[in-house]
């Protein structure tokens, strides 16, 4: 079953995911969307693309590919993954899924509306050390707390990811929302009940936050802390490092181990499982790469994908509740479905 995918925006990420579809037998780079003509042809003759668009409706109305890669600026996401949906076209969109929740939930009713498969590209669950961390999370007993960490150390993006209108959101939206998603994968994916945080632009002059510490609370009973930032002095750990505190044990990614004290014997073993740390390449291809494979074979089984509709929903309640709690400074509830 061959697989025709297009992509929308030219961008790192759309080159990244391009390079995973090359190595994917079945599947051909068919289209690829973008408004800029020599960014769009430098793109298609990288990739050996045939066709070229200026808009994804002129990519729909030939009616000739099956999926999508969404990877424009964040305020595309929800009309460029609705419109595919709702021509039958299978959706993988960049996180964050969309601009707000309201979006999101709009991208989702239209995959439930038409049965087209909408994936969420939360990349670290697709990982190999958060893979072997999570079917280890039993050995640490029930999780008690969680800190995650979404943060860039002295540098930032610019451009669009910079700009209210064309983002949403800042540092949070960007990179919080790894430690999020992260966090939430290695829990069993709870639902949040509520969120305290303090968010704020302190380190650049952009009209998005640069800064962000955010408190969530699960249906489990578990509380995740979550620093999210764009050029910070420091952080304790790299992208999507998160630490789990359970009632027998700790587990750590990145670095990752297991730490399972024995009382009786009054000992700790380390459970290392001899990964690098710190890691050649912390955003290795071969993540992005297990990542679209799992995309496309969801597509041949018709199986709904999980990080999908729903999943990128919740973390987008999340950061929504987020910024509400920052401009109040109080909790903000989110209410189940």
């Amino acid at each position: 079953m061959t697989i025709k995918l297009a992509f929308t925006g030219t961008g790192y990420i759309s080159k990244i995911h391009a390079q995973a579809a090359q190595k994917i037998a079945g599947v051909e780079l068919t289209a690829v969307v973008n408004h800029h003509p020599a960014s769009r042809q430098q793109f298609a003759d990288r990739f050996a693309i045939p066709r070229q668009y200026v808009a994804i409706a002129d990519l729909l109305a030939d009616s000739d590919v099956d999926a999508v890669s969404i990877n424009t600026p964040n305020y595309l996401h929800a009309p460029e993954a609705i419109a595919a949906l709702e021509a039958g076209v299978h959706v993988m969109v960049e996180k964050p899924m969309a601009m707000h929740a309201g979006e999101a939930a709009a991208m989702l009713a239209a995959s439930q509306k038409t049965g087209a498969l909408l994936m969420v590209a939360h990349c670290w669950r697709f990982d190999e050390e958060a893979l072997w961390l999570k079917e280890r999370m039993t050995q640490i007993g029930q999780p008690i707390r969680t800190k995650g960490y979404g943060v860039h150390v002295n540098w930032g993006p610019g451009g669009w990811f910079t700009q209210a209108q064309l983002a949403g959101g800042g540092a949070l939206a960007d990179m919080g929302i790894h430690a999020i998603d992260t966090a939430r994968f290695l829990l069993g994916d709870p639902l949040p009940v509520s969120v305290y945080a303090k968010i704020g632009t302190y380190y650049t002059d952009y009209d998005v936050d640069d800064t962000g510490l955010i408190l969530v609370n699960w249906d489990n009973g578990v509380a995740s802390v979550i620093e999210s930032g764009w050029r910070q002095p420091h952080s304790d750990g790299p992208e999507a490092a998160t630490q789990i505190y359970g009632r027998t044990g700790f587990a750590s990614l990145f670095p990752t181990k297991l730490s399972l004290p024995n009382p009786a014997e009054e000992r700790v073993a380390e459970i290392d499982p001899g990964f690098p740390h710190p890691r050649p390449e912390q955003c290795p291809q071969i993540m992005y790469d297990h990542q679209l494979a799992y995309f496309i074979d969801c597509i041949r089984h018709n199986r709904a994908p999980v990080p999908g509709g729903r999943e990128g929903l919740i973390n987008m309640q999340i950061v929504d509740a987020a910024y509400e709690s920052a401009r109040t400074g109080k909790v903000a509830p989110i209410h189940k479905d």
